[in-house]
């Protein structure tokens, strides 16, 4: 083989690497407190004045893993919360993975009708939830 050729082969390799190893690395950088994504019951959904609420039946376990996690985890009587996220150090981590912050924004442009402050209006096995992100030390 040629030395250019090699060369180049070399080059590619590591260039290669380089973007496997930003691509898994973000999600194993952990750095301050955790956050989560914290579902708090507000009430009874059959209740008046929940019209626009979100339906969470309606969303996807694997676009919304957070928000499921959280309503999965709650109660009528008792909050949930979901799988803690780290920032990562420097804030490169928030380019290239998948937070509580992406979800709640999400929601709030699809739904606008159904935001509540901070946080968002959420219907879930007949009980009104207020889901926001919180930070636990």
């Amino acid at each position: 083989m040629r030395r250019v050729t090699r060369n180049f082969l070399l080059g590619v390799a590591v260039v290669l690497l380089a973007l496997l190893a930003l691509g898994a690395l973000p999600s194993y950088l952990q750095s301050g407190d955790p956050y989560y994504l914290t579902a708090t019951p507000a009430g009874n959904a059959t209740a008046g004045g929940n019209a626009s609420a979100v339906n969470a039946s309606a969303l996807a376990d694997r676009r919304y893993p957070y928000t499921t996690g959280a309503l999965g985890n709650a109660s009528a009587d008792a909050s949930g919360r979901s799988a803690p996220y780290w920032r990562g150090p420097v804030g490169l981590k928030g380019a290239f993975t998948h937070s509580p912050f992406d979800e709640l924004d999400a929601l709030r442009q699809q739904y606008p009708d159904a935001v509540a402050g901070e946080g968002v209006r959420v219907r879930h096995d007949g009980t009104l939830y207020r889901l926001a992100v919180t930070q636990q030390p």
